[in-house]
């Protein structure tokens, strides 16, 4: 593609000049990474970091089909490895926490879904700072995945801060990390597919959001690969307190942003 050619391009997208290109590429590369199984934290800056350049609702918008495009990558990534028990339980909770989301997004304040949010996630880090040793998947408890499903969900629409909900739930479970990593991949991708639908209805999805999304799916799916080949290699041992560094770093931005929004 020539450089006129591709200058053209990107003066129908999101990403009109060089500044603004970069921040697309570090936001999505971020995301990437997380969606290959990295860790809940490098998703949470996609929007924050694309927020630099547009607004926080637009951000939020384009992320959207990305996230799309990268989940498909991830379910092909991680095919064949998945808690059926865990979803089973947690995806109809999931529906219902995004409908409520739809149904509130206009007088939901964001600020205060994701201190609230950071506020679980550095708790149950609390909680669980212990050794955490892979074995048997516990059974789990039915109110536990539909309260902490439905508050995915609804976190997940509002702020696409939805890991640290689903983490409280699963983590604890001890599965082997593979199982663990295809099981959030498929959840996630679910959620992402049934948020299109209040998303459209919201007038957030048009045509340059989308050719923005078009355009950055060639690094986002660089980065969900890197991801996914990081996390194959590791050990459980060292899987489950990475995750559970992860889950403090995504808390501790979730105050922030939320104290500050209330600062404001």
């Amino acid at each position: 593609m020539s450089p006129s050619v591709w200058s053209d391009l990107l003066a129908h997208t999101h990403f009109a000049d060089s500044t603004m290109l970069l921040t697309g590429l570090a936001a999505v590369g971020l995301v990437g990474l997380s969606k290959g199984g990295l860790g809940g934290a490098f998703a949470l800056m996609g929007v924050p970091v694309l927020a630099l350049v547009m607004p926080p609702v637009q951000a939020a918008a384009l992320l959207l089909p990305l996230l799309l495009m990268m989940d498909a990558v991830g379910l092909w990534t991680w095919r064949g490895y998945f808690d059926r028990s865990v979803l089973k339980a947690m995806l109809p909770a999931a529906a219902v926490g995004i409908g409520v989301g739809g149904l509130t997004a206009a007088v939901t304040p964001e600020g205060l879904v994701r201190l609230i949010v950071g506020l679980v996630a550095l708790g149950f880090v609390l909680r669980s700072l212990r050794p955490m040793r892979v074995g048997a998947a516990k059974p789990p408890s039915s109110v536990s995945a539909w309260f902490w499903g439905s508050l995915a969900g609804f976190t997940s629409f509002v702020a696409h801060a939805g890991g640290p909900p689903y983490q409280v739930h699963t983590l604890p479970l001890r599965l082997d990390p593979r199982v663990y990593t295809g099981t959030s991949v498929i959840f996630f991708a679910v959620v992402n597919l049934v948020k299109v639908v209040p998303y459209a209805a919201l007038g957030q999805l048009d045509g340059r959001t989308l050719l923005s999304a078009v355009v950055m799916l060639p690094p986002a799916v660089v980065a969900v690969l890197i991801g996914a080949a990081l996390v194959r290699r590791m050990k459980a041992a060292v899987f489950y307190p990475f995750m559970l560094v992860m889950v403090a770093a995504v808390g501790l931005r979730l105050v922030y942003d939320g104290l500050r929004a209330f600062a404001w």
